[in-house]
């Protein structure tokens, strides 16, 4: 199934990003979460380790308060996707819609309802 974002907002105070879906999901994102799930080449290792799921790793991942995971600018690609350019510079990521999905921390997209 492919799900299309109706809104997209961000609080750069509280450190996340929420989606709100076509189909009234709404998803709410730790920037930690984010760029650990990052699916650049660089931060996958790699061509040889791209994806087009998150890892289920990066739930487990803590990354602390820094440059690295607080946002800079968000801006879209095409109609598919954004690309997010954090503090330390790095905004090679292009996170697609189904990906986002996918990452989707909520209790109900986890499973663990």
């Amino acid at each position: 199934m492919s799900y299309y974002p109706v809104s997209i907002s961000a609080n750069k105070s509280a450190g996340w990003l929420k989606i709100t879906w076509d189909d009234g999901h709404v998803s709410t994102y730790p920037f930690s979460l984010l760029r650990a799930a990052c699916p650049c080449a660089t931060c996958r290792g790699g061509h040889e380790y791209m994806r087009s799921s998150p890892d289920p790793e990066v739930f487990d991942v803590i990354l602390p308060d820094s440059p690295a995971t607080r946002l800079k600018n968000i801006e879209p690609v095409g109609n598919y996707a954004i690309t997010i350019e954090w503090e330390d510079g790095h905004h090679f990521g292009i996170y697609r819609w189904d990906y986002l999905r996918e990452l989707c921390p909520c209790s109900e997209c986890r499973g663990m309802v």
